[in-house]
């Protein structure tokens, strides 16, 4: 197989209805995108398989739904406004604006430009004649800050005392709710709070696909813990989103853990984990212990305690945050780029194949009529019946060999064919997608069959 490239990654994504063009009619939109049938399906799937990892399956695991738009202060408390911004240059030669790190790391993903100042990132571009990548030129200006929150205006009249915010990031959402969280779930340290949402930043140079847009969805797990277990638990959920995304199908040989050198103002202990994209590593989770610097803005800002009471000890401190981020368009991006194969079969053909594991996998079972004239009528029946179990697909369409082909790239785990032995008899050939045996079994037996098959 030849090797993926980004190109033909968009290609696919558009070709089959995982991912289109943002107001593709008008021209698109810079860096917007929009998830098609297939697509769609596939996202929430992950997302599914996160709340049921993250939320469902760990003890005192809370999920919560913020508002976008919260009060301006909190992103005063937080340091978004007064610091929240990027590192940019722009080309001399043909005036395009890069974010300098990402400029630096391209050209040697072990220079690590994150460990290093604006000075030295300005040395490091000069010394190694770091070129632009779209014009190859040398020159560059000074770097300037861009903040990167989006502003609006609430009222009809645009006012400084009205302008609000919409979210770069999902966490305060859930330190602002803490102390609801924990009023109501009656519970103690340590206890998490999850949420799924849009977050949105006025990237300028965003790229690479959906990897880096101005619009993206996090899926945000905050720990909230005493002093002393911190380090412990930061620890415990670098492998615990690492053993999430082995799960998921993504090979240990293309994910790797990037342990900060520089650390952003709130944090004792940072690590992202990145996947080896086709255009080569990129984050897809972060974890942090941001010790109890998020809580203590708020008390300081909003003037409300945000002390916790411990039971045992009868003492009251700031609880410490363990944060552990995992990007879902990423992450999808991700699951794309690793379970695309080309399979050269015996007849000298080729198939394109998305090897999803059945539980991510948009459809989790097609039905197909062997021929539409004699057997329609009978797979339709069946897939009436799959459908009030699973997300079912049906087509009657060309020939046999053509819809296996379809479902393989759609990524269908499992296709059931009807001809005349179900007529007959009530029995149904099922075809595994990544072996493509197939087995006989009894109309009767297909929904137990692949429940235990999808299960995650």
């Amino acid at each position: 197989m030849e090797k993926l490239t980004m190109e033909k990654l968009v290609n696919l994504c558009k070709t089959y209805g995982f991912i289109y063009q943002g107001s593709e009619i008008y021209g698109g939109l810079a860096n917007t995108w929009d998830y098609g049938p297939l697509g769609s399906r596939l996202k929430n799937n992950i997302k599914d398989s996160w709340r049921k990892r993250f939320i469902q399956e760990r003890d005192n695991a809370y999920e919560v739904d913020a508002a976008i738009l919260m009060h301006p202060r909190v992103w005063e408390a937080s340091g978004h406004v007064g610091s929240f911004s990027d590192p940019l240059m722009d080309c001399k030669q043909c005036k395009t604006r890069h974010r300098v790190d990402n400029l630096i790391d391209d050209f040697d993903e072990l220079a690590h430009a994150d460990g290093m100042t604006r000075e030295e990132m300005v040395a490091y571009i000069k010394e190694h004649k770091v070129p632009c990548p779209k014009c190859g030129g040398h020159e560059f200006t000074d770097i300037r800050e861009f903040n990167l929150m989006f502003e609006t205006y609430r009222g009809v009249t645009e006012d400084s005392k009205n302008k609000i915010y919409l979210r770069p990031e999902n966490a305060q959402g859930e330190y602002v709710n803490y102390l609801n969280v924990l009023r109501t779930t009656r519970t103690k340290l340590p206890f998490s709070i999850g949420q799924i949402g849009k977050a949105f930043r006025n990237e300028i140079t965003p790229g690479n696909f959906t990897f880096r847009t101005i619009e993206f969805e996090q899926m945000e797990y905050q720990t909230f813990c005493k002093e002393g277990t911190d380090s412990e638990l930061y620890k415990y959920f670098k492998e615990y989103a690492k053993k999430y995304f082995m799960d998921l199908g993504l090979p240990l040989d293309k994910l790797r853990f990037h342990d900060h050198e520089k650390l952003a103002h709130y944090a004792k202990e940072a690590c992202d984990i990145e996947y080896n994209f086709c255009f080569g590593w990129g984050e897809i989770n972060g974890t942090h212990n941001r010790t109890n610097y998020d809580l203590s803005r708020h008390q300081e800002y909003s003037t409300v305690k945000q002390e916790y009471l411990d039971p045992e000890t009868n003492e009251k401190y700031i609880p410490y945050i363990i944060e552990s981020t995992v990007g879902a368009d990423r992450l999808t991006l991700a699951i794309l780029d690793n379970a695309y194969c080309e399979e050269e079969l015996e007849d000298g053909t080729t198939r394109e194949v998305m090897k999803f594991i059945p539980f991510l996998a948009p459809y989790k079972v097609a039905v197909l009529p062997l021929i539409k004239k004699y057997h329609s009528e009978k797979a339709m029946e069946i897939y009436h019946i799959l459908s009030k179990y699973f997300m079912t697909s049906y087509d009657e369409a060309a020939n046999i060999g053509k819809r296996y082909r379809r479902q393989d790239i759609m990524g269908t785990p499992y296709v059931v064919t009807v001809d005349d032995n179900t007529i007959n008899n009530n029995t149904v050939t099922i075809r595994d997608r990544d072996t493509m045996e197939q087995i006989t079994l009894p109309l009767d037996e297909i929904v137990d069959y692949i429940k235990e098959k999808i299960e995650f």
